[in-house]
């Protein structure tokens, strides 16, 4: 198995140890980042990640892709589709990542990428990337249950479908599983940057992940880890969950 890791949460790089990933192959993207705004600066980070994927997918492989934000699922679903695979999105998360520029009152750019894959503001990321919007019955959004008005209001009117863990309804043909780790409660995974209690546990966030990839319709994987700089005692349950998210 081979791990593009990209130590980054947005364009801020991340040290090595956030990231305690299992034995593999690991492709770490780095980069210097030009001049212009964070959407400039990420969308440079973001594009040898999509030639990336699509090189993997067109290989017969599929990605799996590890950073320490959401957003990098825009580079992984565009990489994707640059080899040809129409895939939907399963987007596993605490929150309803649908914000918009307009709607969001902290500004955190972090909570628009599901809303900007479903075709909100092309030009600050998709079309840099040459993502195309997916429609909104192929988003499935799994046990978000953080949200602001604005993106309950939003999903409340969309066709995007709303699941548990334990009842996922897929979209049919390929997929690309998106896994923000803080959908697991914050009981079980400390250290989250954005923790929300009362959700799923550890065992059932892996279980419902394996049974998506049972499927055999997984065209990439794509994991956000949020959480703050391991403190001691953190090390042991990060790892556990990564491998197994990563695992075939």
């Amino acid at each position: 198995m081979t791990i593009t890791l990209v130590p980054y949460h947005q364009d801020e790089r991340l040290p090595g140890a956030t990231f305690p990933l299992p034995e593999a192959e690991v492709v770490t993207v780095a980069r210097e980042f030009p001049e212009g705004d964070v959407w400039t600066r990420i969308a440079a980070l973001y594009e040898p990640v999509a030639a990336e994927v699509a090189a993997q997918v067109a290989d017969g492989k599929v990605p799996s892709v590890v950073s320490g934000d959401c957003l990098l699922s825009e580079a992984v679903l565009a990489g994707v589709q640059r080899a040809g695979v129409d895939a939907s999105i399963v987007w596993f998360d605490a929150h309803g990542d649908v914000q918009t520029p307009e709607t969001s009152t902290s500004g955190y750019i972090g909570g628009m990428p599901l809303r900007q894959i479903l075709g909100d503001h092309p030009e600050l990321l998709a079309s840099r990337l040459g993502l195309r919007p997916l429609p909104e019955d192929r988003a499935v959004l799994v046990d978000a249950r953080d949200l602001d008005p604005a993106e309950a209001e939003f999903l409340a009117s969309s066709r995007v479908r709303r699941c548990p863990v334990d009842d996922i309804d897929l979209p049919d043909g390929p997929l690309v599983l998106h896994v923000d780790v803080d959908v697991v409660d914050e009981a079980d995974l400390p250290g989250l940057k954005f923790p929300v209690g009362g959700g799923p546990s550890f065992d059932a966030v892996v279980a419902a992940v394996r049974r998506v990839k049972a499927t055999g319709r997984v065209a990439a994987v794509d994991i956000a880890c949020p959480w703050h700089p391991p403190r001691p005692g953190d090390d042991d349950v990060r790892a556990r969950l990564l491998a197994a998210l990563l695992a075939p």
